[in-house]
């Protein structure tokens, strides 16, 4: 077991890791500062064009404001009211959510959706969810049965039947992580590392009956370079009222990987058209981060 959560670890830290550096680079920085009117503003108050504000969940190993430097701005401009948080924080000093167990994540993700309502007054929020923030923006409305209050959930990449985590672990020991992976290990765990995996609780308890639920508009976007959810087709939802779609789907050429698809500009619009359809434009391809 210690041995399965150490190379799960591993490939974890590795993607947050690699997620900070891209945060980090001035294209994205500009990008985000050029677009940064309505994301996690809460003074924003829904229009009538979007009036479900959005709530914006990360990965397991990444925290909000790094993993939607990107997409956050982008779907502001769009002008929506978008907020996001960092759930399952094992600790204040290190700034990595999603540790912690799905359950104690989820209903922290549940509060802050009632915060979301009650401070812009919608009725709904839609959610967009990253990895296991895919898998809590499917999770939290079934199980904790909140689904009447979720338009429409647009989740990327989500680990829904489980995950075996292949191909990043050789990342993460390239990068030399292992006695950063060890120490992390011994003072916090991650439970939720195991609970996302094939045969996983969470998986089992998400995957019992049907997974969408009545009302609730479902998009599940995945990428065919994902070397992390894999295989690549766990993500999907396959039941009625659900969209799946591989970005190489509209975009071939596209070899964006998992960390890759939160700052992916040809993702960022099919976010975008999934969350409005009425407004639906047409995609030009870009080319994601292959991480």
């Amino acid at each position: 077991m210690r041995h399965r959560l150490r190379r799960t670890a591993a490939a974890l830290l590795a993607a947050f890791l690699l997620t900070a550096a891209i945060t980090s680079s001035p294209a994205t920085a500009s990008t985000a500062g050029a677009m940064a009117s309505g994301f996690d503003d809460w003074t924003c108050k829904p229009s009538a064009a979007h009036p479900n504000p959005l709530v914006l969940l990360h990965g397991l190993g990444g925290n909000g404001p790094g993993n939607y430097s990107y997409l956050g701005p982008f779907l502001a401009a769009k002008g929506y009211c978008a907020f996001t948080l960092t759930y399952g924080q094992a600790t204040p000093a290190i700034p990595v959510g999603g540790t912690l167990s799905i359950a104690q994540s989820s209903a922290e993700i549940a509060s802050f959706v009632q915060r979301v309502r009650r401070t812009t007054g919608a009725a709904k929020v839609d959610i967009v969810g990253h990895s296991e923030g895919g898998f809590q923006s499917i999770y939290g409305p079934k199980v904790l049965g909140y689904a009447d209050q979720v338009g429409k959930v647009i989740a990327l990449a989500p680990p829904t039947h489980g995950t075996t985590f292949g191909g990043l672990v050789s990342v993460g020991d390239y990068l030399g992580l292992g006695p950063l992976v060890d120490q992390v290990l011994r003072q916090f765990g991650c439970p939720a590392c195991d609970e996302l995996i094939v045969g996983g609780s969470a998986v089992a308890q998400l995957t019992a009956g049907p997974i969408a639920q009545p009302g609730v508009k479902y998009t599940v976007i995945a990428s065919r370079f994902d070397a992390l959810v894999t295989p690549h087709e766990t993500s999907f939802i396959r039941e009625p009222g659900v969209t799946n779609e591989f970005v190489q789907d509209t975009c071939p050429l596209d070899t964006v990987g998992h960390v890759g698809l939160a700052f992916d500009p040809t993702v960022a619009q099919l976010v975008a058209n999934a969350l409005d359809p009425t407004r639906a434009t047409r995609v030009t391809c870009a080319f994601g981060p292959p991480l």
